[in-house]
């Protein structure tokens, strides 16, 4: 039953992103990401994550680089077609990119593209069973991703496991909210849009789909986090959305933030200690 829930959601998710224009025959579709999409469908998209990864690699990741002195062991979590490895391999780094979906236009199989310019690994897997050495990693990033975990604070704690001590994890492009009630709007709205625009709800697999405010900070007691958030500017245009949702009488936008956590040693060396018992 959990495989077939599993196949359907996979299946479902494909559908949909290959609907809405994702993926191309051409390498330099992928060579191009996440700066520009070729394509033009959905540039739109694309300059955000474009913003964000230029904010990581501008600001989030140098002080880590400096105070390291050697490449990093990075886990591209969710890596989807691959682009932040490649991104994160021509930085000098030694990513791995992990994913549930080895489709060749979206998934993993999407980075055969990148092969001939930077080799890395592309492995299928869950974010709750990573098939990493335990205290092994510098950085991982969920790429976009940690919104499809059903429990955080399970997925969290695979994390903890995989990174040494003083490492840090990464989330990026998940939509964060104030309020719970605002991030239940937002999954009513997907699921109708979905079923509307699809003819299935796409939600085969629970999955969270959100933070909000009050989850960051009892995530901080229970995994012992301690939070850094950075607001990356996205421009005009994002940054009116709140003020546009007002007047029209709508919930809040989501809004992305860059959260790098660390887990304090204690609580990490305890993960670890129980995982290879």
């Amino acid at each position: 039953m959990i495989a077939a829930t599993r196949q359907r959601f996979l299946d479902d998710y494909v559908k949909i992103r290959h609907a809405e224009g994702r993926g191309s025959q051409d390498a330099d579709y992928y060579l191009a990401l996440p700066y520009r999409d070729i394509t033009g469908r959905l540039q739109d998209q694309w300059t955000i994550r474009a913003a964000s990864y230029r904010y990581l690699e501008g600001r989030v990741l140098p002080p880590i680089e400096k105070q390291l002195g050697r490449p990093l062991r990075i886990a591209d979590l969710g890596a989807g077609n691959c682009w932040m490895s490649y991104r994160l391999a021509l930085r000098g780094h030694h990513p791995v990119a992990i994913d549930i979906l080895g489709d060749p236009l979206d998934g993993l199989a999407a980075g055969r593209h990148y092969q001939q310019r930077v080799g890395f690994p592309r492995l299928n897997a869950e974010f709750d069973s990573l098939p990493i050495t335990s205290g092994s990693l510098d950085i991982a990033i969920y790429n976009a991703s940690i919104h499809y975990s059903s429990d955080y604070h399970r997925t969290l704690s695979e994390a903890r496991r995989c990174l040494r001590r003083g490492g840090w994890f990464l989330i990026v492009d998940s939509p964060v909210y104030r309020r719970p009630e605002h991030g239940e709007m937002m999954r009513r709205e997907r699921h109708q849009q979905f079923q509307a625009q699809y003819g299935f709800a796409s939600d085969a697999l629970e999955s969270i789909e959100y933070f909000d405010e009050g989850m960051l900070a009892e995530l901080g007691r229970d995994l012992g986090i301690t939070w850094r958030i950075s607001r990356p500017w996205y421009g005009w245009k994002w940054a009116m959305r709140p003020w546009k949702a007002r007047w029209q009488g709508k919930r809040p936008p989501s809004r992305f933030w860059i959260l790098a956590g660390q887990f304090a040693p204690e609580f990490r060396d305890r993960a670890v200690e129980g995982r290879e018992e």
